[in-house]
């Protein structure tokens, strides 16, 4: 391996987010220098310290001073999203592979996923076999949301958290991410219409510190699916978006509508004018008109504000 820390356009880059992962650096370290020893281009490692509250950074730069490689240490704790979008934004590589910091993911693996990739993919998607994680905690949660991944964005990767990817740095350039959207990452390339490739790879159980996920995040990243939805397929037409949003709140309009005159010509004034219809009709149709604007503001702005290279597909040349 040539690790490349100066001279510019190293050919691979790897990004590994750390948090509260003091224990693993020097781990980290040693087996991406083992793995990566015979590598036959230059490769960058940038370790990204994310705010972590133990000594991790020391140590990341302890491992500076010792290996070449290159650390960056964000301010706070922004999620494993904000700690990737770092790395890459510092990444000089044409390949960027993103790993975990835990040594879940094997370093041994990842000439492999370089090897694919140049095989005329965009992106190419680890999945772990063998997984070695505790089965209600993580297994089954893990197994449900890449079913509900699959079937809300329609984009097949048999395990959308598994944080080994290699991609070209033309699809990470186009790749604005945010809160936990880490995991979608493959639904959103689908969306530029990136080619994307799989591979089964190894995992090993955690040996030093403790999990940052569980159960707890279900919640967030249903919340996250909906957003993804609505920004892979409304993208560029919100309006249609808010359209099918207010279609059961105008149906409802219609339907309080038509009991509301109903009442007034089948009721006597006194009891018509007791009932709710009226109110109700209001309401819906407020909430549809509401709805309708939104949409109408939504259009607007994503046709003066969105950058026009997010809506052009991926280009490939054939010379």
């Amino acid at each position: 391996m040539a690790i490349n820390t100066d001279a510019p356009g190293p050919h691979l880059s790897i990004v590994v987010p750390m948090y509260n992962e003091a224990p693993n650096v020097e781990p980290v370290v040693q087996s991406l220098t083992e793995a990566l020893r015979d590598y036959p281009r230059t490769v960058e490692i940038i370790l990204v310290d994310d705010g972590s509250s133990d000594d991790t950074w020391d140590r990341i730069e302890r491992a500076v001073c010792q290996v070449p490689l290159r650390g960056i240490r964000l301010g706070c704790n922004g999620g494993q999203t904000a700690a990737l979008m770092a790395g890459f934004d510092q990444a000089r590589g044409r390949v960027i592979v993103a790993m975990d910091g835990d040594l879940q993911n094997d370093p041994r693996d990842i000439p492999a996923l370089v090897a694919m990739l140049e095989e005329g993919y965009d992106l190419v998607c680890g999945w772990r076999v063998g997984r070695r994680d505790q089965l209600i905690r993580r297994k089954i949660p893990s197994w449900c949301a890449n079913r509900l991944i699959q079937w809300v964005t329609g984009v097949p990767i048999r395990d959308n958290g598994c944080s080994l990817k290699a991609y070209r740095r033309e699809l990470v350039e186009r790749l604005s991410l945010y809160s936990d959207q880490h995991r979608f990452i493959p639904a959103l390339a689908a969306s530029f219409g990136s080619r994307i490739g799989q591979m089964p790879v190894r995992h090993h159980a955690r040996r030093f510190g403790e999990s940052k996920y569980g159960l707890s995040r279900t919640a967030k990243v249903l919340v996250d699916l909906v957003t993804l939805k609505m920004v892979t397929t409304f993208r560029t037409r919100p309006l249609r978006g808010f359209g099918l949003l207010l279609v059961p709140w105008a149906a409802l309009a219609v339907a309080s509508g038509l009991l509301w005159a109903v009442a007034l010509t089948q009721f006597r004034p006194e009891k018509s004018g007791a009932l709710v219809f009226a109110t109700m009709t209001m309401l819906w149709i407020s909430l549809t008109l509401y709805l309708l604007v939104l949409g109408l503001i939504a259009e607007v702005v994503v046709s003066t504000e969105l950058d026009t290279a997010q809506r052009t597909p991926t280009v490939w040349e054939v010379s």
